[in-house]
């Protein structure tokens, strides 16, 4: 069955889409990978991960890997779920299929 169509605010901002649709394609992710592939400082993506942790978005854990601690994040179903459901909303503006108002 198709996601419902349903824009999200918080996942919009061009960085947290990026970001999400990123996680979305993996079971988890490492910061390192995700710092890189989106091209953030520390700093910005850790603010982008508290953003979406903090909205229930995603789930982050501190591992031990050696003597470093790695992060790691990961989307929850509600996150997903969002996600999924923006990129539905986003596809129903673009082809003219949508029928009611998004918000």
């Amino acid at each position: 069955m198709p996601d419902a169509a349903r824009f999200d605010d918080l996942i919009h901002p061009s960085t947290r889409l990026t970001l999400v649709a990123t996680l979305d394609a993996a079971d988890w992710a490492e910061f390192g990978y995700l710092k890189d592939h989106l091209g953030l400082s520390d700093s910005a993506l850790s603010k982008q991960l508290a953003v979406l942790e903090d909205a229930g978005y995603l789930h982050t854990e501190r591992r031990l890997e050696g003597s470093r601690h790695k992060l790691r994040a990961r989307l929850t179903d509600a996150g997903r779920d969002a996600y999924r459901g923006h990129i539905a909303a986003l596809n129903a503006i673009v082809s003219g299929r949508l029928r009611e108002p998004l918000s």
